[in-house]
């Protein structure tokens, strides 16, 4: 998940960027000025979104549903990153409905708070906020994990607008990158794509690492590695590309040249325009392919 290391690495990128002092340094800024810059959506005129209630068998999880307005189409669960569910992954939940397919953005986070789980423009550099945020995304565990996807699968599963014959995929951000292997692996009659953007701490130590549930898997993957994330853990891609191997199972893992860790949300400051498309783009081919 996200840790301390990569929040550092993210600050003194900014900090060494021309366009931000640590006196202004409202720092990595979620601000909602950053949503402007995402792609137009596709066929927006034709979704049907609303704000909704899951409920789990730990209690009742707030997230955003969005799909087209007719037919049925492909279901995809969204992990955020560790500031959760806000304005801009609703937007990019809007975007991916528009390309087909019946989204599902959750708040990961729903047994401490409701939405939203992070202050605005929170600063880093902030230690109350740095603690907040860390405190969150250590209130789950591998067990929530596992509990919250199958709550989530069969909430989507229930829904007209989710095709039950086409398998489900799942997308995950930052700390959202192990929860999409472990709902694979949870879930693994239902998923059959899952993709990871920047995930952290895919590949650990400890014996309950995400790697090593790639055998229990039947999903293909997207893994889209930052750079910095790579330069912190070079062994890691060779891990996983070797497990998905070794299961037999189709897997695009890249490092993608010159980005930080977060770059694909549009709202960070280290959004990389270029590449966060070129992610989006083999998001796109991947769900095709796996799904139909």
């Amino acid at each position: 998940m996200c840790d301390n290391d990569a929040f550092d690495d993210m600050v003194a990128y900014q900090l060494r960027s021309k366009e931000l002092s640590r006196r202004d340094f409202s720092a990595l800024t979620l601000g909602a000025g950053m949503i402007s810059v995402l792609p137009p959506l596709a066929a927006a005129a034709g979704l049907t979104e609303s704000e909704v209630e899951v409920k789990t068998p730990d209690g009742t999880a707030d997230a955003y549903f969005v799909h087209p307005a007719k037919g049925t189409h492909p279901g995809v669960l969204v992990w955020p990153d560790i500031f959760g569910l806000r304005p801009a992954f609703r937007q990019m939940g809007r975007r991916l409905a528009g390309s087909g397919y019946a989204v599902l953005v959750v708040n990961p986070f729903y047994r401490t708070q409701h939405a939203p789980t992070s202050p605005p423009n929170p600063d880093f550099n902030d230690p109350p906020t740095r603690a907040a945020l860390m405190a969150l995304s250590g209130s789950l565990s591998a067990t929530t994990a596992a509990v919250d996807a199958r709550a989530f699968v069969d909430w989507l599963d229930a829904q007209g607008a989710v095709d039950k014959h086409r398998r489900m995929g799942t997308t995950g951000y930052c700390m959202g990158g192990p929860l999409v292997m472990r709902t694979a692996a949870a879930m693994p009659d239902r998923i059959g794509a899952g993709a990871s953007f920047h995930g952290g701490g895919l590949v650990t130590d400890k014996p309950d690492s995400p790697h090593l549930l790639v055998p229990k898997m039947k999903a293909q993957f997207l893994i889209a590695i930052a750079e910095n994330d790579d330069q912190r853990q070079p062994e890691a891609k060779d891990v996983l590309r070797k497990a998905f191997a070794d299961a037999g199972l189709p897997a695009e893992i890249e490092v993608y040249a010159g980005t930080k860790h977060g770059w694909c949300p549009p709202d960070a400051r280290v959004y990389d325009h270029d590449q966060a498309e070129k992610a989006w783009e083999r998001l796109l081919a991947l769900l095709t392919r796996a799904l139909g």
